[in-house]
């Protein structure tokens, strides 16, 4: 039995856990993972259904799921607003797998020239569900984690998505010959049903965790029962009603400068994630030219590498990163990375120097930028958390896609090449290092304010 203890405390010390959170971080991470793997599943049959539509179609498929954001957005925050985060999480994925099942149905009723239409439709849904269900999941990680905690944790906490989108695009592509593309939209949608559960168990493990990060009261800890003036429970997180109206989330972006700070950061990830999309089409297609194999093997390579890269750095690298360095040094990261990469694209837009950098970059949003940019919303309040949190992380993600294509197709049209159109992300990449570090001063005072 104390072998056992002693095990279990070096596991918990291997990836920064202290006694009290291992049921928090191991639900935390369950749930992740079965997010993720729903979405992987489905993820290769929007991608052919987008391929299908033409891709001079995909611009517009891009546009629809912008403008879907925004419609779906208001919805989903009145329902923030109305009930406990059990129920309007519970509820919000289930309309998600309602929809699947939907999607299946009409599939299989539609001849094949409809089935094209039907393909946009879902192309966009898909792009929407994948952002929606992602951006929820966090917004519960931050109700639930306190600043430190998320500073040593979110890390571990990625490792979960990282291995259910592995598995869940191994899955597709195991059993899509055997099974067919429809049935597994079902697949998927157990997946997501499986994901609900773990939200549930998540939400009730967090009122049993009460050792906070600085030895401090354990009542003061995420879910542990405060108290009032008078000594009464006060009601826990979880239960409390969030209120508010459904467009909270915007007026509270345009009227925060730290909120505003935050939108602008994913602005520029996804402008220059766009660019950097672009120019990897251009290069690839130069250096290979119409063989598929060779530009398929490029590609596989890559996300091979990417995820191995991720893997490594989540479990070993994230959490003492942002806990030692802070959180704004690991916001700085990737647009630090971006800013060199792009400096050597432009001397020199080669086929290694774009891999070398596609790599680092990716592997540094999964692992570095993503769960630094996640604790950035745990010195926020919970309206913050779950409305414009989803805001930022839905309408303005895509936003940046639009900004991003526009500009290099308009860019290119003006006669900018491969290094021009690179050498363009060098202010951008500068402007978003200065954010960085902007945000992550902002951060450290807000912190001190939450945990005094």
């Amino acid at each position: 039995m104390n072998a056992e203890t002693g095990l279990l405390a070096r596991l918990r010390a291997s990836v920064g856990a202290r006694p009290g959170e291992g049921a928090v971080l191991v639900w935390a991470t369950t749930y992740y993972f079965l997010v993720l793997c729903a979405y992987y599943v489905i993820r290769p049959i929007r991608d052919d259904m987008g391929a299908a539509s033409g891709a001079e179609n995909l611009a517009w498929l891009f546009t629809g799921t912008m403008v879907g954001m925004l419609l779906v957005h208001p919805l989903y925050t009145s329902l923030v607003s109305k009930l406990r985060r059990r129920q309007f999480i519970g509820w919000t994925y289930r309309f998600f797998i309602l929809n699947l099942v939907v999607f299946y149905l009409i599939f299989r009723a539609v001849d094949a020239s409809q089935a094209v239409w039907v393909g946009r439709v879902f192309f966009i849904w898909t792009s929407i569900f994948n952002l929606f269900v992602v951006s929820v999941f966090w917004s519960l990680l931050t109700d639930v984690f306190r600043p430190g905690q998320g500073k040593r944790l979110f890390g571990v906490v990625a490792v979960g998505g990282t291995v259910g989108a592995m598995l869940g695009a191994s899955i597709t592509t195991g059993l899509v010959g055997l099974m067919g593309p429809l049935n597994l939209m079902l697949v998927s949608a157990l997946i997501l049903e499986l994901a609900v559960r773990a939200s549930h168990v998540l939400d009730k493990a967090e009122a049993a965790m009460r050792l906070s990060d600085d030895g401090t009261d354990p009542a003061s800890e995420v879910g542990a029962p405060s108290t009032t003036t008078a000594g009464a429970p006060a009601p826990a997180s979880s239960e409390a009603v969030i209120g508010g109206g459904m467009l909270d989330g915007i007026k509270h972006i345009l009227s925060s400068p730290y909120l505003l700070g935050i939108a602008s950061l994913i602005l520029f990830y996804t402008i220059s994630s766009t660019f950097l999309y672009f120019q990897q089409v251009d290069v690839v297609a130069r250096t290979f030219g119409e063989d598929r194999a060779a530009r398929t093997q490029v590609f596989g390579a890559m996300d091979i590498a990417v995820n191995a890269l991720t893997l490594l750095a989540q479990l070993f690298v994230t959490g003492r990163f942002i806990k030692w360095l802070g959180v704004g040094a690991a916001l700085a990261f990737l647009p630090l990375v971006t800013l060199i990469g792009f400096g050597v694209m432009g001397f020199a837009p080669t086929l290694a120097v774009l891999i070398v950098f596609q790599v680092a970059r990716r592997a540094g949003n999964f692992a570095i930028q993503r769960p630094a940019r996640e604790a950035l919303f745990t010195v926020l309040g919970r309206s913050d958390k779950y409305k414009a949190k989803n805001f930022s992380d839905t309408f303005v993600y895509r936003l940046g896609d639009q900004v991003g294509a526009w500009s290099y197709t308009w860019m290119g049209v003006f006669g900018l090449g491969l290094s021009g159109l690179a050498f363009s992300m060098v202010p951008l990449s500068l402007a978003w290092l200065a954010l960085a570090g902007w945000l992550g001063r902002q951060y450290l005072t807000k912190e001190k304010v939450k945990t005094p």
